[in-house]
Formats: structure tokens, sequence, C-alpha cells
């Protein structure tokens, strides 16, 4: 299978699905990520690690570093500014992101949430962009010329919840939103390098990992929402590959 990761900065892919990244590697599967800034407007780091010139080519090389941990396939870094992406114009984004799809033919498609998990515009704007592709790449009516149709198979979302909150959380199976609860502890150094080489973010990465005393488990479990796709047969499911051919 092909697993297609669309999200909207450098490091979005590390916090959310480092350790999926890993499994789907180790099942044989091909993961594919798009990254639609370059996160210029973020951290540079405490105390700055490079110039805000510089910050866009650092964070970029972050991300590529960060993906090869994790054994991506494929980067895309669409070049849009950082904060700005709401602002795109729905229909060259829904070009860019449908001949991407056609192009990759993706099994799964992970995004934000609608809410973006932390209500960031960018990711917010991501989430909807991805959505409106993944329908229109199903219809070939649109974009008849960006190659055959191609039906996503399962769409997923961040969940409603950090890592650390989730993992706190003695009734998991019941909370709506966690759909997806995936074994990572095979991969969880691969992880943690992965974060790390987000150097620039090293503040809220170690707030969300490396700081908590549970660092361990937070990095041995992600959690997925479920949008569209086969049924759950119990949730929480353990596996985003199941019912998928």
């Amino acid at each position: 299978m092909t697993i297609l990761f669309c999200f909207a900065h450098p490091d979005d892919e590390s916090f959310a699905a480092a350790g999926l990244a890993c499994a789907c590697r180790a099942a044989g599967d091909r993961v594919v990520l798009v990254t639609a800034t370059r996160g210029e407007s973020g951290s540079a780091g405490t105390p700055p690690l490079c110039s805000r010139e510089e910050l866009p080519a650092r964070r970029e090389r972050e991300l590529r570093k960060a993906a090869d941990l994790l054994g991506i396939a494929e980067v895309i870094v669409l070049d849009y500014h950082d904060r700005t992406l709401a602002d795109v114009d729905p229909a060259e984004m829904r070009s860019r992101l449908v001949r991407l799809i056609r192009r990759h033919r993706p099994a799964i498609v992970l995004t934000f949430d609608p809410n973006g998990f932390n209500r960031h515009v960018d990711h917010v704007a991501i989430s909807r962009f991805t959505s409106d592709a993944i329908a229109a790449a199903a219809d070939q009516r649109w974009l008849p010329d960006a190659g055959p149709a191609h039906e996503v198979g399962r769409l997923l979302w961040t969940p409603p919840m950090s890592p650390a909150d989730a993992i706190r959380a003695s009734n998991l199976h019941t909370l709506p939103g966690v759909d997806f609860v995936v074994d990572l502890s095979a991969w969880k150094e691969v992880k943690a390098a992965a974060l790390r080489a987000h150097e620039t973010q090293h503040v809220s990465v170690d707030r969300h990992f490396f700081s908590q005393p549970d660092v361990d488990q937070i990095l041995s479990v992600e959690m997925f929402r479920q949008t569209w796709g086969p049924p759950v047969e119990s949730r929480p499911g353990r596996d985003v590959r199941a019912g998928l051919v």
C-alpha cells in the first residue's frame, strides 16, 4: 500500500505519525509526505539556531532528515507561506493535491482533524484542502487531465486529544474520536530521533514529549480518528490497514 501524510509544517509528521510511518515501512508499505509550508513563521530555537532568513531552509533540512530516519519514501514541499495557508486559492490547492493523489494512489490518507488539533490556522486549512482533494480525486469530472480517478480507501484524522492525555486515560476505548490505537513501542527510539531532528522546534518537542515523566509510553502509542473507510470492527482498532486491499 501507499500511505499519504498531508500536513502543514515540518515536524507535524513526527509529532503525529512518526511511529505509523515506521510500522507501515516495516509492513512493506510506501509512505509519501506532503508538507504545505516550510514553517518560516515558527521558532528558530531558544536561543536561535539560525537567522529568520535562514529558517525556511533550515526547517526543510530538518524535515528531510526526520523523513530519512522514518523511511518516508518521498517528501513533497508545496512552498506555501507559513500562517497564510487559509488564503490559498482552493482551486489551486485542489489541483495540486488531486494530481498527487492520482499519481501516488494511496490506500490511506492522514491529515489533521477539521479543528487542526490545536486550531492552528494552517492545520485547519490543510485538513479542509485534503478532504476536498480526496473527494475530487475520486471523480473523473474534476481535472480530467490530472490522471485516472482514484478513490482513497481510508481517511484518518489526528485524534481530539494529545498523546500525553490519551495514554493517561483509563477508559480510552470509550472515548469518541479514538478509532485506532497503534502500539509503536518497537519504533519509539526512531520516533524520538525524528522529533529531535527538528532542532529549531526543541521547545515544543520537549514540552510535549521529552519533559513528560512518562515519555516512553507517549512515544510508544499513536492514535487516529477514522473519517471514512471500512468499518472498524472493534474500537479502538490496532491496525490502520485492516479491511483494505
